[in-house]
């Protein structure tokens, strides 16, 4: 099958650190219109460079062409999103969105995609999301997950204006993903902006709370620490610089934890310096599984056109 195409909207970090990701790594998809809507844009003059057609008038520009593209890769903000969402629908266009908007339903690629039945527009969660939700759907494969609360830390240099102007839409969609697509019965997201000199590494610090049997040392333990490991192995499959910091950790229940246990884990995430440096691990996971979800709904689009002509 011939690559699909695609347009990125939004020029910034997000989208810039996308062109390069899909440019080197994606096996089924590639990058035709890059959008945004300052001309002086270094993401707009860098994407020219690489003969890329580009327009600083959004949208509506992108979606009067003849030639439309088969995906569009939303980096701009919740509120674009949601204004621009409706748009691609009516064109025929698939959208990924990296925005915390939540309009399609949310999506990590090594837990649900597959599920997916409506691919017209699907939703990254957040950076956050992608780093923690994998591993809380871990856990919950194994045992019900009562309650589950993250916390994300990202380098101030990394968290762009859009990442800052969202923080609020950030909580409650990886929150939401949590439960959704995590399975757990209650999530709770935190995410601390921390301005350390020289930048830190994304880190994502895990609590899941369990049943008190299962926070408890024997073979339903071991299945826990077997599944955690085997969802980070397939999440370095396309964000190579993701790894567990510690092995996971139980504590046995308490009372003022309702009788439940609790098992801890911590996640590192370095960036790929694609484009951005490597501390940039949060802008990096997102625009990886972006790209990895982009290879695999077009084998997945490709699959039900086939399945429909042979009908």
């Amino acid at each position: 099958m011939a690559k699909k195409t695609a347009a990125i909207v939004g020029s910034g970090n997000i989208g810039s650190d996308l062109m390069f990701k899909i440019m080197r790594r994606s096996t089924n998809v590639e990058v035709k219109y890059m959008i945004g809507v300052d001309p002086a844009s270094d993401g707009l003059a860098r994407a020219a460079r690489l003969g890329i057609t580009t327009s600083a008038e959004g949208v509506d520009w992108l979606l009067a062409q003849d030639d439309l593209p088969d995906f569009v890769f939303e980096c701009t903000s919740a509120k674009a999103h949601e204004a621009n969402a409706p748009k691609y629908k009516a064109s025929g266009i698939h959208a990924i969105d990296l925005t915390p908007a939540a309009v399609g339903p949310y999506l990590a690629p090594v837990v649900n995609l597959d599920s997916l039945t409506d691919t017209m527009n699907v939703n990254m969660i957040t950076c956050a999301g992608q780093a923690t939700t994998p591993i809380v759907a871990a856990v919950s494969s194994i045992v019900p997950v009562e309650y589950a609360e993250i916390v994300a830390s990202i380098a101030s240099k990394s968290a762009g204006p859009g990442t800052r102007a969202n923080v609020d839409e950030f909580t409650a969609t990886t929150a939401k993903a949590l439960e959704v697509v995590g399975g757990a019965k209650r999530g709770k997201a935190i995410i601390i902006i921390n301005p350390v000199e020289p930048p830190m590494m994304m880190r994502n610090t895990i609590y899941c709370m369990i049943a008190a049997d299962a926070a408890a040392p024997g073979e339903t333990q071991d299945r826990i620490r077997a599944a955690i490991d085997n969802a980070a192995e397939q999440i370095r499959d396309y964000v190579p610089g993701y790894q567990l910091r510690l092995e996971p950790q139980f504590e046995e229940a308490r009372e003022d934890w309702g009788g439940f246990g609790r098992v801890g884990i911590w996640v590192q995430v370095a960036g790929a310096a694609d484009y951005l440096p490597e501390y940039a691990g949060n802008l990096d996971i997102i625009t990886a599984a972006a790209t990895r979800t982009a290879d695999l709904l077009s084998e997945k689009i490709d699959a039900a056109r086939s399945a429909a002509s042979a009908n």
